[in-house]
């Protein structure tokens, strides 16, 4: 036995080793692979038309400029698409935290006649795509007077199952002895939320946060519907426009698309460590 341990040490971080190389190369194969097309749109907003329509896959220009970025900005009312696009996400972002943890955190410390059906209901809500639920959410909307508003964007989304199940699992991995003790000091089940488990489950409230800016930042067909003032576009419904009214003019295309993809870069830059620590604190793999 004492013999064999070295060799089996020695083997196992040779192991270890070259399953470290196997999967820094597939994350750099995989890491090329989605920043090409990043690199290629840049590239192809800072050269000149002709350029472009003459040698459409080449990567070298000796032109490079902004031209296609100021007509875009003088152009199109993207500052305004940009503000529409923040307020809708903003306000989205704030209403799903709420609502779903208010849902998960009842799923999770609470014991109510029923609750098993309800967390299956919202379970089931993963497997239903969204574009199934556009007709009935226009016309309830419609109904309602909310079209070309802000909150016609913004209360659709309080249905996210992805987020309930995410404080779900937080708040279920919280000591119940803590729940316990909050009570017996005469808490109630709102306090219990709002002062002992909401401040613990910050990782999940970032990742549920980074989560919906981003899907409600990228939303196209929901926005295409709800908004048809030019003024109320958000950025992908702009983007649009811009290719449809620029035509072949791949530049302006895009260097709108780079402007469009710009806060979300930058929103992964600031917050990366958020996300990891979200998803590794609810526990999903």
């Amino acid at each position: 036995m004492t013999t064999n341990a070295p060799a089996n040490a020695l083997d196992y971080n040779a192991r270890s080793r070259a399953f470290k190389i196997f999967s820094a190369i597939v994350l750099a194969i995989f890491a090329i692979i989605w920043i090409i097309p990043l690199v290629f749109a840049l590239d192809t907003s800072l050269k000149p038309e002709g350029e472009i329509a003459a040698h459409p896959t080449s990567w070298w220009s000796s032109h490079f400029s902004f031209h296609a970025y100021t007509e875009v900005v003088k152009g199109t009312p993207i500052m305004t698409w940009y503000l529409n696009s923040l307020i809708i996400a903003v306000l989205t972002v704030i209403i799903t935290l709420v609502v779903c943890s208010m849902i998960g955190f009842a799923l999770a410390q609470t014991r109510f006649s029923g609750r098993i059906t309800v967390f299956g209901f919202v379970l089931a809500g993963l497997l239903i795509p969204g574009s199934i639920l556009v007709l009935p959410l226009y016309q309830i909307v419609h109904e309602m007077h909310l079209l070309n508003t802000y909150w016609a964007m913004a209360l659709p989304a309080v249905s996210a199952p992805v987020a309930v199940f995410i404080f779900e699992s937080f708040f279920s991995g919280l000591p119940r002895e803590l729940i316990e003790a909050a009570r017996i000091d005469g808490a109630s089940w709102f306090g219990i939320y709002w002062r002992v488990c909401l401040p613990l489950c910050r990782p999940a409230m970032a990742a549920v946060a980074i989560f919906t800016f981003v899907g409600s930042w990228n939303n196209f067909l929901w926005p295409l519907l709800c908004m048809s003032n030019v003024d109320q576009m958000t950025i992908p419904v702009g983007m649009a426009t811009v290719a449809g009214g620029f035509g072949i003019l791949y530049a302006q295309v895009m260097a709108t698309a780079v402007l469009g993809a710009l806060p979300l870069f930058v929103v992964f830059l600031l917050f990366q460590r958020h996300i990891v620590q979200g998803i590794a604190g609810t526990g999903i793999k």
